[in-house]
């Protein structure tokens, strides 16, 4: 075979579409039994994502000193909170890890110090929504997690390295919340917002639409009540990686939005 003929061979052959990047504003972990707004929004996304050949969550619910990323070829569903009915302990997500993904991905991520882990699985801020994006649970699954001790431009850049993933067929998903005050929730999900969460959350979908990422990365400056909506980073920070892992045309759409318990944005991206 001629060099000219391997090269229309190849170009005939079909390619692996790229894969949208997503975060998911994930909410009360309720979220997985419950049928309301978010989770019927949730499962009109899963129906039109592309299906991925494995999916790499980056959950606010996995901080550690340092990044790892999770390699066991099952990984557990871990009940990560207090408080709530049994039939939610009781619920699990048994979908197949990607252990071979998630070794390459190390590898590609020795500049950033990334290590294997075998002990974490999968944390409510990924299975919650899992459960409505992709019911079935036959798609493999694995976790990075979230290096505590890193600013957000750290993890905005590695963010950057793994955009790389949709060329392969694997879905990037952060969870998260732009807004997560804990500490103002109301025990209703329909109490109205408070002004400052909406403002924030207003003011992030602009610059979303803006592709303002130094706006969104310096998020404690992005509004006056950054500090009330961002008490901690934990649950925001999900979100730079996902950004981080969009390409420069992608547009960016919101499957979902709105403030649930008056303090906690349920609004998601999705870019392609």
């Amino acid at each position: 075979m001629t060099l000219a003929e391997f090269s229309h061979l190849t170009s005939t052959l079909p390619r692996t579409p790229r894969l949208p990047v997503i975060f998911i504003g994930h909410g009360s972990p309720l979220n997985a039994l419950e049928e309301n707004v978010w989770t019927r929004a949730w499962k009109t996304l899963g129906a039109t994502l592309p299906r991925p050949s494995a999916i790499l969550c980056i959950s606010a619910h996995w901080f550690t000193e340092g990044t790892y990323i999770h390699t066991a070829p099952t990984p557990k569903t871990i009940h990560d909170f207090w408080g709530f009915p049994e039939a939610l302990y009781a619920f699990e997500y048994p979908c197949p890890g990607a252990p071979y993904e998630a070794g390459e991905l190390i590898t590609s991520l020795t500049s950033f110090g990334a290590q294997s882990d075998t002990n974490w699985g999968l944390d409510h801020g990924s299975w919650v929504v899992l459960h409505h994006l992709f019911p079935a649970a036959d798609i493999p699954v694995f976790q990075m997690s979230i290096d505590i001790s890193k600013p957000p431009t750290y993890h905005y850049e590695l963010g950057k390295k793994l955009g790389i993933l949709r060329d392969q067929g694997i879905l990037i998903m952060g969870s998260g919340n732009l807004v997560h005050n804990l500490g103002r929730i109301q025990s209703s999900p329909g109490a109205p917002a408070y002004d400052w969460a909406t403002e924030f959350d207003t003011v992030a979908r602009a610059h979303i639409l803006a592709g303002d990422d130094r706006a969104l990365i310096a998020y404690e400056t992005m509004h006056p009540g950054a500090l009330l909506c961002v008490p901690t980073p934990d649950h925001y920070i999900p979100f730079l990686y996902t950004l981080g892992a969009r390409n420069t045309g992608d547009l960016p759409s919101f499957p979902t939005e709105g403030i649930a318990h008056a303090s906690i944005s349920m609004r998601a991206v999705r870019w392609d």
